[in-house]
């Protein structure tokens, strides 16, 4: 039996990656599980495995006032969806860390 150090939050929220590596990017995805160590989410791009991540969940994004939460981590693991090769934007299921984060007010 799989034991997990913290508990895991069944969440689908946007999720955009604004940095993979050393390079800028745009990607978008959708969250499915949150704990305070890391999260699980699906895009459509892979990024280098190991590597430094940088992402945005966008909370309460059918509120008034969405809420962003700037994360910084690594990825752990990223792994083709098990839907058809053409999957399109949700392609990857990617698991990173929840180095550290910060709360972001939009502008």
């Amino acid at each position: 039996m799989e034991q997990r150090r913290t508990r895991r939050f069944q969440l689908e929220l946007p999720l955009s990656i604004i940095r993979a590596g050393a390079e800028r990017v745009t990607m978008a995805g959708l969250t499915k599980n949150i704990s305070s160590c890391g999260v699980l989410f699906t895009t459509g791009k892979e990024p280098d495995l190991g590597g430094p991540i940088e992402y945005i969940i966008t909370l309460n994004h059918e509120g008034p006032q969405p809420v962003n939460l700037r994360c910084v981590g690594k990825v752990l693991r990223a792994e083709r969806t098990h839907f058809a090769p053409d999957a399109g934007p949700k392609a990857y299921q990617i698991a990173a860390t929840l180095e550290r984060y910060e709360f972001v007010r939009e502008r």
